[in-house]
């Protein structure tokens, strides 16, 4: 009955989720929400999905926008410094040392991205920390951040090349995305669970 319940849970998220990225613009907030409702489900601490979800929402709604909007445009110079690099005439050598640099710079902004949003989701703090932070913890805890990218391009590339194992879609509108946040959910709890206990222990010293 708990798997049961908490298949309902990460269904009920998932169209949350949905309806609430439809703006586009508010993106960022329901991603946010969404890894805070995830985590919460991941560790049985969510007694309700609708009002875990929306609390979230609203109170990191700017913030997290901001984040969302600064993270497309990184994507954009990504996108265009891979695009334009080839169409220069650099020479061969030039032209692998920048693209080099590239896939160093991208896989690093691929891994800060993991954590950005369950960062924001789950403590307080300046947007310029919630990145600095985010790409620290990534570094700190590789492997996690290995997993959760490993997750993420499974399951799409399941969806790619095999669409019949995910109903051509239609496992993605009812359950998908939360199914995906709360199976890296875990991961990500377990990690911050560690840095607000110490936090707290500080605090009482």
């Amino acid at each position: 009955m708990r798997s049961l319940s908490k298949v309902a849970d990460m269904m009920l998220l998932n169209l949350l989720f949905i309806a609430t990225s439809i703006p586009i613009v508010t993106l960022g907030a329901s991603l946010t929400a969404l890894n805070f409702t995830a985590m919460r489900i991941a560790t049985d601490k969510c007694p309700s999905v609708t009002a875990d979800y929306f609390r979230s929402f609203h109170q990191n709604f700017r913030q997290a926008t901001i984040v969302g909007l600064v993270l497309v445009c990184l994507t954009i110079v990504f996108a265009a410094w891979y695009v334009v690099v080839p169409t220069l005439a650099l020479g061969a050598v030039a032209e692998l040392i920048l693209l080099a640099i590239w896939y160093v710079l991208a896989f690093n902004f691929a891994m800060m991205v993991l954590f950005v949003f369950p960062y924001l989701a789950s403590f307080e703090g300046r947007t310029r920390d919630v990145f600095r932070n985010a790409r620290l913890m990534s570094w700190k805890h590789p492997l996690t951040a290995l997993i959760a990218l490993a997750v993420i391009v499974l399951s799409v590339g399941v969806t790619v090349f095999f669409p019949q194992a995910t109903g051509y879609g239609l496992i993605w509108l009812a359950i998908g995305f939360a199914g995906i946040a709360t199976i890296n959910g875990r991961l990500f709890a377990s990690i911050f669970s560690k840095y607000i206990a110490a936090a707290s222990t500080a605090g009482k010293k």
